[in-house]
C-alpha cells in the first residue's frame, strides 16, 4: 500500500510540476497585461527636450491618459460633423477609457504573454513544428494590424456616415453616447483583426497535412461563403448590407491569398519530402 502511494506521488510530481510552470507563466502574461492597462489607463505622457534629444516621460494623470488621448483622436477623426458625443450614464468616460485602456494593453503585452506560452510548450515541440509558430507571428501580427486598420479608416467611417445621414432623414437628431462611440470602434478594430487571419489559418492547416491545397481550391465557393458568413457576424449590422459587402469581399480576397500561400507551402513541403528520401 505505502509502495503504491509514493508511487502514485511519483507519477503525479510531473503533471504538477507542469502544472506550476503554467500558472506561473500565466501570471507573469496577467501581470504585464495588467500593467500595460495601468498605464494607458491612468498615465499621460510628455517629451522633454536634452542636448537635442527628445525623451517621452509618463506622468500619472487620469484626465489626460494615453487612452484619453486616443479617444479625443477616434472623435476627431471617426465622429462625421453632424453627429454629437453624450454622456448618458456618470461613468461612461471611464468605461470608454478602459475599453481603449485594454485594447492597447492587449495588444502591447502580446509579445510578453507569447513568450511565456511559448516557453511552456516549445520543449514538448518537434523542430517543424516550432519553425511553423516562428513563421506565423510576424504575418499574424501583420494581418491583424492590417484588420484593425480597415475598420479604422473603412468600416467605422462607413458606419457612422450611415447611421448620420438615416437619423437625420428620420427628423431624429444625430446622436450617440460616448460609451457606445469607443466600444464600437474598439471592438470593430479587434474583431476584424482577428478575421483577417483567414488565409493564415488556411496556410497553417495546409501546413500540417490537415487540408490540401487543391481542397482550398476547389471549394472556393464554400471559402468565399464563409468570408461572407465572417463579415455578416462582425458587422454591425447598420447600413443595409454596405458594410457587410465590403468586409466580404475583402475577405474572399484574401480566401484567394490562402489558396495561393498553401499551394506553395505545399509544393515546399513535398520538395523537403523528396529530398529526405
Amino acid at each position: 500500500m505505502t509502495e503504491r502511494t509514493e508511487l502514485r506521488k511519483d507519477e503525479e510530481r510531473p503533471l504538477l510540476a507542469h502544472i506550476a510552470e503554467l500558472a506561473m507563466r500565466l501570471r507573469r502574461g496577467l501581470i504585464s497585461l495588467f500593467l500595460a492597462f495601468i498605464i494607458f489607463f491612468a498615465f499621460g505622457y510628455t517629451t522633454i527636450n536634452i542636448d537635442g534629444y527628445v525623451i517621452p516621460i509618463l506622468y500619472p494623470s487620469l484626465f489626460h491618459s494615453i487612452a484619453d488621448n486616443l479617444m479625443v483622436f477616434f472623435i476627431h477623426h471617426e465622429l462625421p460633423k453632424g453627429m454629437e458625443l453624450l454622456n448618458l450614464n456618470p461613468f461612461d468616460p471611464l468605461y470608454a477609457s478602459a475599453y481603449v485602456s485594454f485594447y492597447l494593453a492587449l495588444f502591447i503585452s502580446l509579445p510578453i504573454i507569447f513568450r511565456e506560452l511559448w516557453g511552456f510548450v516549445s520543449p514538448g515541440l518537434y523542430e517543424h513544428e516550432k519553425r511553423l509558430v516562428k513563421y506565423t507571428v510576424l504575418p499574424a501580427t501583420l494581418l491583424f494590424l492590417a484588420g484593425s486598420l480597415f475598420a479604422y479608416f473603412i468600416i467605422v467611417p462607413l458606419m457612422m456616415r450611415f447611421v448620420e445621414i438615416y437619423t437625420t432623414a428620420l427628423g431624429v437628431e444625430p446622436t450617440l453616447s460616448l460609451r457606445a462611440f469607443v466600444s464600437t470602434v474598439v471592438s470593430l478594430m479587434m474583431v476584424t483583426g482577428i478575421a483577417f487571419e483567414y488565409p493564415l489559418a488556411m496556410s497553417i492547416l495546409t501546413y500540417i497535412g490537415m487540408v490540401k491545397a487543391d481542397s482550398w481550391k476547389k471549394n472556393w465557393r464554400w471559402g468565399v461563403l464563409g468570408a461572407f458568413i465572417i463579415a455578416w457576424i462582425i458587422s454591425p449590422g447598420t447600413t443595409g448590407g454596405v458594410i457587410e459587402t465590403t468586409i466580404g469581399t475583402i475577405l474572399s480576397v484574401l480566401y484567394f491569398v490562402g489558396v495561393t500561400s498553401a499551394k506553395i507551402i505545399e509544393k515546399k513541403r513535398m520538395k523537403k519530402e523528396m529530398q529526405l528520401r
